[in-house]
């Protein structure tokens, strides 16, 4: 099934730009051949994965740990 922009709801957000980032961003758009809206909808949603992700982390830490499992690497060496 193909999407069109008519076919999803959308919210509108403005934001402020420092000069800094202004400039980064649209030297990221003009590398990457995408909208400034495009880039910056991609590194919202990375960001708030980001989020989600450390949460779940330190939910489940405790019990990793109670388990032996102190580090990244713990986890790995038992998977691999």
């Amino acid at each position: 099934m193909r999407h069109t922009l008519c076919d999803m709801k959308s919210a509108m957000l403005s934001i402020r730009l420092d000069e800094n980032l202004e400039t980064l961003l649209d030297e990221a758009s003009q590398r990457q051949h995408k909208s400034r809206s495009e880039i910056a909808r991609e590194a919202l949603r990375r960001q708030l994965r980001i989020g989600q992700f450390e949460s779940l982390r330190r939910k489940v830490m405790p019990y990793a740990e109670a388990q032996g499992y102190w580090t990244d690497e713990d986890v790995f060496k038992e998977l691999s």
